[in-house]
């Protein structure tokens, strides 16, 4: 997390008008848009599930979970600026949609402000802190072990698990019924 006693390294993107920032330890990778395969009776803000070379990983749209305006009003998502950033959270992998990734960027730990009680639509308990950025603006840092709560966590990967299998099923099928 930190580069020395006082620096935080952030994967930084946007989400709706705002600039948010993960801790880079728990980024695997950021991925651009791909297609996403819906799943039936799922949590509202996840929409469905990616299959990254191989691995089956369940996207969550951080719109939806916390009622996040797209930017401008458009909720189509650029193809070419927006994508997906894995994380990792206690090992499992989960894809967050991004409107824009911005940067990685080192900030001194001093500068991190205590979260509002309440910012743009998400509660203070997902956030770790704010930092002022140079143009006037902020840095909302994500606490993505709390962006779910563990029942919430169980579920999303329980349902994973299930389309993982169902997905890998259907693709012995189809190479089966090639053969013959």
């Amino acid at each position: 997390m930190a580069t020395g006693d006082s620096q935080i390294q952030l994967v930084t993107f946007r989400l709706g008008d705002e600039l948010y920032g993960v801790d880079i330890m728990s980024v695997k990778e950021i991925v651009k848009i791909q297609p996403i395969r819906p799943i039936p009776n799922a949590p509202y803000y996840m929409v469905g599930i990616l299959n990254l070379r191989g691995d089956i990983i369940p996207i969550i749209d951080l719109h939806r979970r916390f009622h996040i305006d797209f930017s401008n009003g458009v909720e189509e998502l650029d193809e070419l600026e927006s994508g997906f950033i894995i994380i990792n959270i206690d090992g499992n992998q989960i894809g967050i949609i991004i409107d824009r990734v911005s940067r990685v960027v080192s900030v001194d730990a001093a500068e991190v402000q205590e979260p509002p009680k309440m910012m743009g639509g998400i509660g203070s308990e997902y956030i770790k802190g704010v930092v002022r950025t140079t143009d006037e603006n902020f840095l909302i840092m994500l606490d993505i072990i709390k962006l779910f709560d563990p029942k919430e966590m169980q579920k999303i990967l329980i349902d994973n698990r299930k389309w993982s299998r169902l997905i890998v099923q259907q693709s012995v099928e189809r190479k089966w019924m090639r053969f013959w």
